[in-house]
């Protein structure tokens, strides 16, 4: 076991009346909250001691210091018999982690370093929301003790790069968003027709033309390797593991776009197409057989040639060049809406998909319709449309992750009036996000069958930060509480009534969130 401390904080006797431990809006919602009498006030002077292999806990205590000198003012310095002191215990599970405050000190104990960083989010939600945009004096919170750990291991959101490209920042800080969250996951759409958005070095095409535009003809864009990198660094100082998606056979058009030879012969639709300029964008020669770009919305039209043999060379370059980089044990490969791939030809697909994920080491998820196929043992299906597909998938004993559209599909409409968004899944209001739970979904897929939940963001018509932030929250910390607290202890009024302070946050931060009615 290692033990550390830290100590931070001005504070002074505050003179209004301190809210209790369990008064405290905590999203998500704390497994068990005990209040007792007295508060912990934050203190110049205050430090850190550290005791042992410290490693899995950098990050957070980064973040951590950073936080309190932001909020404070206060420079946390290493010393001994600190005031906090923090003990990872490796007999627990990684994300737990137990809080216990007196007016002496605060002890917190976690099973890793991830543990750790959550029981420091959630001190932070017991902070002021002032403290969210600098110094603030007077900093305490109130003695009790708060014992919590996730329902699900997997609690993720999926962001579409590839219907609009988004630079490296808006990823980055949508990181930072959903970290305060306890959201670990983040799933990159990284291909689709209307775009390719990361370098492969052995097909270069596909970022040269294939990344060249987007939704509604804009510029476009790609990840270099060492952008992607960056990105999968940075969300791993939030704990964050990074799952690659490069979708497959069908949403393809920006592949056949790029290299013709994988194209079978699809028919591209008529309107948003855009004719590919190969001295334009730097490419040599001409390629026939390639289709233009596609900057439509349209789904089901494309496919890759399933029956060459160079088509499975080129899935295992992609899939080979990405798992190098991505240090998380999983693929995602699409799989769906492939409208037009004949299922004799989308079924040995996807085995043969699965197996070169498996041969670089990672383990596949796919979108429901990949249960079809014969799936690996390890093989994951994300449920979002059918549940037929997943109750294939749980009876081949394989687990699932619920992400249904018609309750956190974070594309669709809050109400009719939204500006951006869509409605084929339907009106997706807060309430409409946070009733539901993951048992229910489909009948004999119970909870020892699914990893986890995630939240999608397709982005045909999201188009910058301010587009993301306004679709994400405050539906994301429905996802996140779904995720990490048990059902019986979750209820709409009551996180009704906790996300409401939540927003007197994001305006300290200036976020472009939806203000829910539903609020009022």
């Amino acid at each position: 076991m290692s033990c550390i401390c830290l100590v931070g904080f001005i504070g002074l006797p505050l003179e209004r009346k301190q809210a209790k431990l369990s008064e405290h809006s905590i999203i998500p919602k704390p497994l068990e909250v005990v209040d007792r009498e007295g508060s912990f006030a934050f203190k110049d002077g205050m430090g850190y001691q550290i005791d042992g292999d410290t490693d899995d806990l950098e990050y957070g205590i980064e973040f951590f210091t950073k936080f309190v000198k932001k909020s404070t003012g206060i420079e946390l310095v290493q010393k001994d018999n600190a005031e906090i002191n923090i003990a990872i215990d490796g007999s627990k599970e990684p994300e737990s982690y137990s809080i216990e405050i007196t007016p002496a000190g605060i002890v917190i104990s976690a099973g890793a370093g991830q543990g750790a960083f959550y029981a420091f989010q959630t001190i932070r939600q017991l902070m002021p929301a002032e403290a969210e945009k600098g110094k603030t004096a007077d900093i305490a919170i109130p003695a009790g003790k708060i014992t919590d750990k996730p329902e699900y291991g997997y609690r993720g959101v999926m962001l579409d790069v590839s219907r609009h490209f988004f630079l490296v920042e808006d990823v980055k800080s949508l990181i930072d968003q959903v970290a305060k969250y306890k959201v670990n996951k983040l799933h990159l759409h990284l291909s689709d027709d209307q775009g390719w958005r990361i370098e492969i070095k052995s097909w270069p095409n596909l970022t040269n033309i294939g990344g060249s535009t987007q939704v509604g003809g804009g510029k476009g864009g790609f990840y270099t390797q060492e952008d992607y990198k960056d990105i999968i660094a940075y969300a791993a100082s939030r704990y964050i593991t990074v799952i690659p998606e490069i979708d497959m056979p069908g949403h393809t058009n920006a592949v056949l776009a790029s290299y013709g030879q994988f194209n079978p012969g699809i028919e591209l639709p008529e309107e948003n197409r855009l004719a590919v300029d190969r001295k334009v964008l730097g490419v040599d020669g001409e390629d026939e057989s390639a289709t233009d770009l596609y900057t439509g919305i349209k789904v089901g039209f494309s496919t890759l040639d399933t029956k060459k043999e160079i088509t499975y060379q080129f899935i295992e370059d992609v899939i080979r060049e990405i798992a190098e980089i991505t240090p998380g044990p999983y693929f995602h490969i699409g799989g769906d809406e492939s409208l037009v791939t004949e299922l004799e030809d989308y079924k040995p697909f996807i085995e043969r998909a699965q197996a070169i994920v498996t041969k670089y080491g990672k383990t596949s998820i796919g979108w429901d319709e990949i249960a079809h196929a014969k799936l690996e043992e390890n093989s994951i299906a994300q449920f979002w449309a059918k549940e037929k597909n997943i109750k294939l998938a749980a009876d081949q004993g394989n687990k699932v992750i619920m992400s249904p559209s018609k309750h956190i599909y974070l594309d669709m409409k809050y109400d009719s009036t939204t500006r951006i968004g869509h409605t084929w899944a339907g009106l997706i209001e807060i309430d409409q996000a946070y009733n539901w739970e993951p048992t229910e979904l489909v009948e004999g897929v119970g909870k020892e069958l699914i990893l986890g939940v995630e939240a999608p963001l397709w982005t045909e018509s999201v188009e910058n930060r301010q587009d993301i932030e306004f679709m994400v929250f405050p539906r994301i910390t429905a996802l996140a509480e779904i995720g990490w607290t048990p059902q019986g202890h979750r209820s709409f009024e009551d996180y009704k009534q906790r996300l409401k302070k939540h927003t007197a946050r994001w305006d300290k931060m200036g976020m472009n969130y939806y203000r829910s009615p539903k609020l009022d």
